[in-house]
């Protein structure tokens, strides 16, 4: 307390001189218009920049955020549209009856965003991890998507973090289809460029041309129908001839692969319980 007292003895004239600055500014901008404004509009003015700093600091943290929530809404709208499109080819379906087809479709699904956290697309074997496990509903043979189309197949869960066989695999077989033409193949990488595909085995007697879409088919329990595959742009024989292969320019970009969803149906455990038990019935009878 006695060096407190020391030191207001010791500076009260500038203490007295800072008081007085301070009760002149007020006075002077308080009752002065011109100085009131000016200062209301400097004080404005750096409050404002002071403010958008803020809001661009804000932005560029929630960008994470931003981008799962664009990633979630594309995978959905990938397949509301593929189903709309299907639905809206029955001219006699009526709006009523879309609605409810279509509620009752995406309804049957969920998504599990994800952050890819290591990547490669480099070899035969190329393997995705993302920062979803377990714990967060991720099981293996869910499916995988992002914002642009088709990612791969879970393949291995621990309770954080999960593997993923994406479609640059040389193990990876998917059920796809051609987009508004019916016909079905499987989708197969053979470790050549990580833009292309091949579909193979689709039938001699299909119709389609270049620049069609491919997209998934629906006919697995890992996948929805209508997730976007890629765009053919070559059309060749098979080996044996007695069907077509198709190459596919792949919507995703794996080279830049950030943000994914899991995709699941919400019984997709009772389902895969139950096929594992048919299984295991199966192989006790043999």
């Amino acid at each position: 307390m006695h060096n407190l007292l020391a030191f207001l003895v010791k500076y009260n004239h500038w203490l007295v001189f800072l008081l007085l600055e301070v009760v002149s500014g007020v006075m002077l901008f308080k009752y002065n218009s011109y100085q009131g404004s000016a200062w209301f509009s400097s004080a404005n003015y750096v409050a404002g920049t002071v403010s958008e700093w803020q809001a661009d600091i804000e932005k560029y943290f929630s960008l994470a955020l931003c981008n799962e929530q664009l990633t979630r809404r594309n995978v959905f709208l990938e397949q509301e549209v593929g189903r709309l499109r299907r639905l809206l080819s029955d001219a006699h379906v009526d709006t009523t009856d879309l609605m409810r087809s279509e509620q009752e479709l995406l309804s049957q699904y969920q998504v599990i965003p994800a952050k890819v956290v290591s990547n490669s697309v480099s070899s035969f074997n190329n393997l995705i991890t993302i920062d979803k496990g377990k714990a967060d509903g991720v099981e293996t043979d869910m499916g995988v998507a992002c914002g642009n189309g088709l990612v791969g197949v879970v393949y291995l869960v621990n309770d954080h973090y999960s593997v993923v066989i994406p479609v640059l695999n040389y193990q990876s077989h998917i059920s796809v289809t051609i987009r508004n033409r019916g016909y079905f193949g499987y989708l197969t990488w053979d470790g050549g460029s990580p833009i292309e595909a091949y579909v193979e085995d689709v039938p001699r007697h299909a119709q389609f041309k270049k620049g069609d879409w491919v997209e998934t088919s629906g006919y697995s329990s890992i996948f929805p129908s209508g997730i976007t595959v890629g765009k053919i742009i070559e059309i060749n024989d098979s080996e044996d001839g007695l069907s077509y292969r198709l190459k596919v320019h792949l919507s995703t970009d794996f080279a830049n692969l950030r943000d994914v969803c899991v995709i699941t149906e919400h019984d997709f455990a009772e389902r895969m319980h139950l096929l594992e038990a048919a299984n295991d019935s199966l192989a006790n009878t043999r």
